[in-house]
Order: C-alpha cells, then structure tokens, then sequence
C-alpha cells in the first residue's frame, strides 16, 4: 500500500540538522529531568506494599486517612484514586513483619465505618528483591543493547551498528525522560515496555538500512546522500503504516486498558513515536558523519563476490576430479 506518490526523494538529509539539534535538546532535557526528578520507582524496584480497594461508591479518602493513622504501620502510606473514584490504592514503603497477619487483613480492620469495601489486590516487594529487580533490569538493557550492536555489525558494516545504537539510546533516553517527568510508576511493566521500543525501533531501522544497502548496490551513480534520501522515501509507506497501525493499537489500550497497563502504554506510545523519528533522522545521518565511503564499500563487495566465484570454481573442479 503506497500512502505517498512522489516524482523525486524527498530531502530528508537537508533537514537533518535541525532534527539532530531537536534530538539533542530533547535527550539533555530528559537528562535533566532524570538527574533532577528521577524515576518514580513502584514497589517491584523499591519494595513496598500495595493495597487496592474499591468501595461501592465514591472512596471517601479522607476519612480514608484518618482511619489509617491508628495504625502505626501505615504512617508513611499515601492513598490515590486508580481509574475511577469508587477505587483507590493504599502505597506503603514498609512491609509487614508478621507473617502471621494479612495486610489485607489489617487494612480491612482499619477501614472498618469507612463504608462497603473489598480488598481486591495485595502485592508485597521486600527491598532486597526490589533492588535485585531493579539491578537486573538494568543488567538486562544493557545486554540488549550490546547484543543489538553485535548483530547489526555482523549484518551491515560497523558504522551501521553504531548508528543504530545511538539511535537506540536516543529512544531511550527520551521516553525515560517523559516518564519522569510525568511521575508514572517505573516497574517491571515500563521495563518490559523500554525492552520493546528497543525491539521496535531497531526493526524500523533496520527496514531503511536494508534499503540503503541495496540502494548502493544497485545504484553506483548516486552519492551516499541521495541513496539515503531515496530509501527513506521508498519505505516512509511502509514505515507510516507499522506506525499508525501500532500506535493505534497501544492507544486504545492506553485509553480502556485500565489504570494497571497505563504505564507501559504510555512508554510504548512515547517510544513509537520517536523510534519512528530516530530511524529517518538519527540513525541515518550519522552513516554521513562517519564517513561511510560507497566507493570503499563497492570494492569490499566486489573482493566477496570474487572470493566466492573463486570457492565455487574449486567445490565445481574437486567434484568433477579435475584436482
């Protein structure tokens, strides 16, 4: 399906400048936000307790409060409405200490005359398993990116490789930025979410990649430059629709998903849309900047092809005894 009819590629590199100097304002301003805001991290990196209660009309939270200051245990909780104003959820950074005893339990004891109630969910997080969890998931972003590095430099070329990390981190760092920014619980689910948009963004990648390769191969007349331009107007249908389409997907979720899968819709969507951006002009303005030579690359091609031809003259020779 072909969204755009054009009679010459479009000059996406003409504007690369521009994009470049917007992407390195948005990755120091997210910078800053992190240094200065920092995560919001929810019970699955921090610990805690988290209590879920719907009641069977309008949370009276403030009464809420009062009630819950008789317990000592719940000294340092902090109630928020989650999705809808019959349902709240109760965040402590302490845990119970006896075994025996429920949290669900003593919260249900404690909000006794606060009217009808039902505990819904109790999730408990030790510290030691927060951080754990936390240094894991850090752990695992970072084996994600090393691998990503290996496999595109084993099917491009070097430079391809670096450009496309650097477009990673771009991704990243920005869609980390706005989730600090906007305070959304950093857990297992925004995690699993940044996981994806590095799976997403490096595919969308790779799709113009691709094209720039065969672009060189067939094309020896057009500069590097041009060759990028045309490719990335040859796949901005291609790209257009996978976008629109996932976009559209993670927003109805983000809208009637419900208040659990809100933080990892918001990352996706935050990530679709500048892993979209980063693969036209990030990712392919820096195979300019460092240089990518055509002519050197025609050459190494020329030598594989030769050294191939030369492998299947000798496999032709040996099996037909001529050796």
């Amino acid at each position: 399906m072909e969204f755009f009819r054009y009679k010459s590629a479009i000059d996406f590199m003409g504007k690369s400048k521009k994009a470049i100097m917007l992407s390195i304002t948005l990755m120091l301003l997210s910078y800053a936000i992190l240094l200065t805001k920092g995560f919001n991290y929810g019970i699955d990196f921090a610990g805690g307790t988290i209590v879920q209660v719907k009641y069977d009309k309008a949370a009276p939270i403030k009464e809420m409060r009062e009630k819950l200051k008789s317990n000592k245990m719940f000294n340092d909780a902090s109630i928020t409405r989650f999705g809808s104003a019959d349902e709240v959820v109760i965040r402590m950074k302490s845990t119970s200490k006896n075994v025996a005893e429920g949290i669900g339990d003593i919260t249900r004891k404690a909000l006794q005359g606060t009217g009808n109630f039902k505990i819904r969910r109790v999730d408990i997080v030790g510290p030691t398993v927060g951080n754990e969890l936390r240094e894991k998931g850090l752990m695992s972003m970072f084996l994600a990116i090393a691998g990503i590095l290996i496999y595109v430099a084993f099917r491009f070329e070097w430079r391809f490789a670096v450009a496309s990390v650097v477009a990673l981190i771009h991704d990243v760092s920005i869609a980390s930025g706005l989730v600090a920014l906007f305070g959304i619980d950093v857990n297992l689910d925004v995690l699993a979410a940044l996981l994806t948009l590095l799976g997403y963004s490096l595919n969308d990648t790779i799709i113009v990649f691709d094209r720039i390769r065969e672009g060189i191969v067939e094309s020896k007349k057009m500069t590097l430059r041009e060759t990028i331009n045309d490719s990335i107007t040859r796949t901005l249908s291609r790209t257009t629709l996978t976008s629109l389409t996932t976009f559209f997907v993670i927003f109805t979720l983000f809208l009637f998903g419900g208040e659990i899968i809100h933080p990892f819709a918001f990352t996706m969507l935050v990530g679709i849309v500048v892993g979209t951006y980063s693969s036209i002009f990030v990712a392919s303005p820096i195979l300019l900047w460092f240089g990518f030579d055509v002519k050197k690359y025609h050459t190494k091609l020329a030598e594989k092809a030769k050294r191939e031809a030369e492998k299947n003259r000798m496999r032709e020779q040996f099996e037909s005894g001529v050796m």
